[in-house]
Parts: C-alpha cells; structure tokens; sequence
C-alpha cells in the first residue's frame, strides 16, 4: 500500500480548517448560547426562590389575618348566637301569649255562640209550648172562655190603687172590655155587675172582640188596664222562659 503524502497533508489542512470553523461559528456560539441560558436559569432560579420566599411571608401574614378573623367571627358568631336565643326567648313568649289570648277569644266566642244557640233553642221551645198550650186553649167550650175569668177580672180591678181604680170610674167615658168573641147580654151584665162591686159605682163599658185573646178579659181605661186573659198569661210566661235563658 502506497500513502499519498500530499493527499494526508491536504486532508488534515481540511481538518484542521473544518475545525476551526466548527470552533469559530458552530461551537463558540452555542457556547455562549449554552451560558446566556444558564444564567438565564440561575436568574430565574433566583426569582423563583425569592416569590417563594415572598410566598412564605404572604402566608404567613394570610395565616395571621385568617387566625385574626376566625377570631372575630367567633365573637361575632357567639354575639349573634346570644341575640339570636334572645329574639328566639321574646318571640315564643310573644307566641305563647298571642296563643293563650287567642285561645280565650275562641272560648269566649265558642261560649257567646253557645249561648246564643241556647237562648234561640229557648225562645222556639217557649213559642211552641205557647203555640201548642194556645191550641189547646182553643178548645174550650165557649161559656168557659168568658164565665170563668170574670171574678178574676174584677180581682183584679179591686187590688189597683185607689187612683187608679177612680180614674177607671170617672165618669169620662167608657171603658174598653176586649173579649175572644162578642158577649152575650147575660155575660155583659155578669161583668158589669162585678165591675160594679169592685168600684163601687156603675161602670159604662164598651166591648172590643180580640180572638187572640183566646180566653179571657182584658179592661182598658184612660191610664189603666187590668188583663185576665190566656193571652196574658202566655205572653207572662214567655217572657219567664226568655229571663231564665238571659239570666
């Protein structure tokens, strides 16, 4: 094997340029790129360690505020706990009161309705004892309904007083004698004459029919009135169911 001098001389002066210019344009500058980065990484080693550090204050500050606070709310949450059982205290009482005065309105309003109740149930049931006792009061024989209530009619008209009974006597004008139905001369004459012995003098009489006196007499003068009639003991007795139910 023969070497070519010339040949190795020129291949090694192309080396040795090759690697000058891989020195000169290829290695200086990634070199220099190589330490711009890595300063560039210290630098931003640096101020990574310096936010962490400023991290580190501003948590602890936040730390500090957060345990500051968690403080505050805890007074503040302990003062509203005490206000809120306060308002809660005040309203149940509130409640409890408004309750107890309802609950008496009810009762007395349940009572006046009661009440009420019972005093119409009482007046229907009077005026249907009255309605029926006055039905059967119809049923009697006509004589009756005349002849057995003028000795009453005359006891009475003997118990006024003695103004009134002279005022019924005075001689102004007759008197009204309402009866159930027209009087038969006998039974005019009946009344005249106790009237008569009741007074003590003649009596001039005026006869009025009123069937709703049922049975009965009832004599009216000028500023008295004496009444024996079934009509007036019904309406006497009404009014006695209707005072028992009020009282």
């Amino acid at each position: 094997m023969q070497i070519d001098w010339w040949t190795l001389g020129l291949q090694t002066v192309n080396a040795l340029v090759l690697v000058w210019l891989l020195a000169r344009f290829l290695f200086r500058p990634v070199a220099n790129i190589l330490s711009e980065r890595r300063a560039e990484a210290e630098k931003t080693l640096d101020d990574a360690a310096a936010a962490r550090k400023a991290a580190e204050s501003e948590r602890e500050k936040a730390k500090a505020e957060a345990a500051k606070t968690a403080a505050g709310r805890s007074a503040v949450l302990d003062a509203a706990q005490k206000e809120a059982e306060k308002q809660k205290t005040s309203l149940l009482a509130a409640a409890r009161a408004d309750a107890d005065r309802l609950r008496d309105e009810a009762k007395a309003a349940i009572a006046g309705e009661r009440r009420a109740e019972e005093k119409k149930m009482s007046a229907r049931a009077g005026r249907l004892s009255v309605d029926i006792a006055k039905r059967l009061l119809e049923r009697l024989p006509d004589e009756a309904r005349i002849a057995g209530f003028i000795d009453g009619l005359a006891e009475g008209v003997a118990a006024l007083p003695e103004a009134a009974r002279a005022e019924l006597g005075d001689g102004s004008g007759p008197m009204t004698l309402a009866a159930p139905r027209a009087l038969q001369d006998a039974e005019r004459d009946a009344c005249k004459s106790a009237l008569r012995k009741a007074l003590g003098h003649d009596v001039d009489i005026k006869v009025a029919v009123d069937p709703d006196l049922i049975a009965g007499l009832e004599l009216t003068g000028r500023h008295a009135s004496v009444r024996n009639s079934f009509r007036a003991d019904l309406e006497h007795l009404q009014a006695e169911l209707t005072r028992h139910d009020d009282a």
